[in-house]
């Protein structure tokens, strides 16, 4: 598993548990899970990704909002599904 795969899967997970925590009403650790995420998507940004693992990555840095709404937990929850299936299959190929 290569480092970039693992940034990939790390974001995916920072970004369910921040749409799940979201969706439950604990924003508070719903922020410090986005907060997470964003540190993982800032490294993607150099990496040899296809370019839709790139534009979720830029999305999520370029949200400067202190807000997350239900709305974002679901746009988040569909980013961490395609990160996952890009990583599992990513995997699987290799």
């Amino acid at each position: 598993m290569t480092d970039t795969i693992m940034l990939i899967g790390s974001l995916s997970n920072d970004l369910f548990r921040t749409a799940s925590l979201t969706q439950r009403g604990s924003t508070q650790a719903a922020w410090r899970f986005f907060k997470e995420a964003k540190r993982w998507a800032k490294p993607l940004q150099k990496a040899d990704v296809p370019n839709y693992i790139l534009k979720i990555s830029q999305n999520i840095i370029k949200d400067t909002s202190k807000h997350l709404s239900l709305k974002k937990a679901e746009r988040h929850l569909m980013y961490a599904i395609l990160l996952q299936n890009y990583a599992l299959h990513t995997i699987t190929k290799s």
